[in-house]
């Protein structure tokens, strides 16, 4: 049982981080326009849902349930995120008439 407990507490940890990474890639998509902004914004949403869900999980395990419920749509985020990029793709800007001409010199 030690171990198992070991594993559940070293998991928590680990879910910490996966919040943290989704801060600079928020900002990412956020300041890129390749993406929708909502996109970037949902982001930094799962990041603070999972940093939060896993706080709760190793400071307030009594409460971790209810949190995960409140917590699960701003988590959806990273999906909606893959689902964008697997349907629609990043898509730059486009580039305008002044542009294409002055690059072409």
């Amino acid at each position: 049982m030690l171990f198992i407990n070991l594993h559940h507490h070293g998991f928590g940890v680990a879910e910490i981080f996966w919040g943290l990474w989704l801060f600079p890639l928020a900002l990412l998509v956020y300041r890129s326009r390749f993406l929708p902004r909502f996109l970037g914004v949902w982001l930094a949403i799962a990041g603070f849902a999972y940093v939060i869900l896993s706080l709760t999980g190793i400071l307030l395990p009594q409460y971790q349930d209810k949190v995960f419920t409140y917590s699960q749509p701003a988590t959806l985020g990273e999906l909606v995120f893959m689902l964008w990029l697997i349907t629609k793709g990043a898509r730059p800007p486009a580039l305008d008439a002044t542009t294409l001409s002055s690059s072409a010199v």
